[in-house]
């Protein structure tokens, strides 16, 4: 960022404005996934926020960094977002199910938390720092953004911008128009609350373990067995706490058995037989 280009996009030269945001708008869309659970959501959500922020730029005094600008504005472009259309997850519509013949009716609208596609997530990823690039991937698992589609939406933007984007309590508790003294209790609430649903070990950690020679054999193994609509080898590479979601319809199914039985009845049942 330069001044001549805060200069320019003051003065209206659009050009200028997004060289000032192009640096930051993969960050930002990733900030706007995890508060929505959507990446369609997300997109709308930035293009709004940009559009806010070419609106409001004359008054940007530069007192802090265009990047927590930014920050602010989006951040307030999501809670009203979040408060108006939470995201539902599949246990939020009753218990598992075990009869595989009754789904449920779809539930209209674009209500389901959706998983970011692998493209943007190795975006996020490329970083010249492998930390860095290694905690940007673990911020948008889908078990992260599940557990934050249980927070109250302050609390939920609280925790990311502590969390993940390292901010402050008093530089959160400026970005929010709040209390540090507020923050830190929002945080400890969603800390806990988050802690309860995250696995002990990150997704990160099972793709380390595996290596990149284990997960590409994982997936041949997989796809092979889907090609062939091979039930006992599909289930063979489940874990015991599977969940078997289908959205639209409210319907999901827990334990290896029951979803053994959804692929055989359900996803690969002959039609008419």
């Amino acid at each position: 960022m330069t001044d001549d280009d805060v200069a320019a996009a003051r003065s209206g030269d659009e050009a200028a404005f997004a060289r000032l945001v192009a640096r930051h708008r993969r960050e930002l869309v990733a900030h706007c996934y995890r508060m929505l659970g959507s990446p369609l959501d997300a997109e709308d959500a930035l293009q709004e926020s940009l559009l806010a922020a070419w609106r409001g730029l004359p008054g940007f005094e530069g007192r802090s960094s265009l990047r927590t600008w930014l920050y602010r504005v989006t951040t307030s472009v999501c809670l009203r977002r979040a408060r108006r259309q939470p995201r539902l997850l599949s246990p939020d519509a009753g218990p598992p199910r075990t009869d595989v013949t009754d789904l449920g009716e779809p539930v209209p609208g674009p209500v389901w938390l959706e998983p970011l596609p692998a493209d943007l997530v190795d975006d996020l990823a490329d970083d010249t720092d492998p930390a860095t690039a290694y905690l940007r991937r673990e911020g948008v698992e889908l078990a992260f953004v599940v557990a934050l589609q249980h927070l109250p939406a302050t609390q939920r933007a609280v925790l990311l911008l502590r969390e993940v984007l390292g901010y402050s309590a008093a530089e959160t508790a400026d970005l929010l128009a709040t209390t540090a003294a507020s923050v830190n209790s929002a945080l400890q609430r969603a800390r806990a609350a988050v802690a309860e649903r995250v696995p002990a070990r990150s997704q990160q950690a099972e793709l380390a373990a595996l290596g990149d020679a284990g997960r590409s054999a994982l997936v041949e193994r997989f796809v092979d067995a889907w090609e062939r609509a091979d039930v006992p080898a599909l289930v063979e590479l489940l874990t015991e706490d599977v969940r078997f979601t289908m959205p639209p319809r409210p319907a999901w199914f827990a334990r290896r058995a029951d979803v053994a039985r959804t692929l055989a009845e359900r996803v690969f049942a002959t039609p008419g037989g």
